[in-house]
């Protein structure tokens, strides 16, 4: 059983990763749940301290990720229209299957929101969803980074105790 928890646990690890740039996966709380299946066997020893941590640092990225390119939009000149415009269509290009639907949803949302405030300043409208753009690309860059440090973590506990699982 501690094999199969291994491996499953790598697998949500890697997934983690993955996720970091699908809209459908969650990914450093997915990564999480590979920590935590590591934790589980009866081998590596539960620390409960370093699975809150972890825990509370991925729900906060999770959350901060609907944030972010509404940030990046405020921050290149954007105003609240083109802020609402970005995380609606944050949820909107969730929800969509076409490719890319989150990065899309909150470049067109934005650009969207910001022609609604004034339409005759498409500039403004263009660098606002080009802030929204830039806010996607770092929370990904931070959902990436959190994700490949939990993979780290793993690989770092698994083999400390390799010898056991082996």
């Amino acid at each position: 059983m501690d094999i199969f928890l291994l491996l499953l646990g790598f697998v949500f690890v890697c997934l983690g990763i993955i996720g970091s740039f699908l809209p459908v996966l969650p990914g450093p709380l997915t990564a999480w749940f590979g920590l935590l299946l590591l934790h589980t066997t009866k081998i590596i020893p539960m620390d409960w301290t370093f699975l809150g941590i972890t825990l509370g640092l991925a729900i906060l990225i999770w959350i901060l990720d609907y944030f972010i390119p509404a940030m990046g939009t405020k921050r290149f000149g954007g105003t609240k229209y083109g802020v609402y415009g970005t995380t609606i269509g944050l949820i909107v290009g969730l929800l969509s299957p076409i490719p890319f639907g989150m990065l899309l949803g909150a470049f067109f949302g934005a650009f969207i929101g910001e022609m609604m405030y004034d339409s005759k300043d498409t500039n403004r409208a263009l660098k606002a969803s080009f802030g929204a753009f830039i806010g996607f690309l770092a929370s990904a860059t931070i959902k990436f980074s959190i994700a490949s440090v939990y993979f780290v973590l793993f690989l770092i506990q698994f083999w400390e105790f390799k010898g056991e699982f082996f």
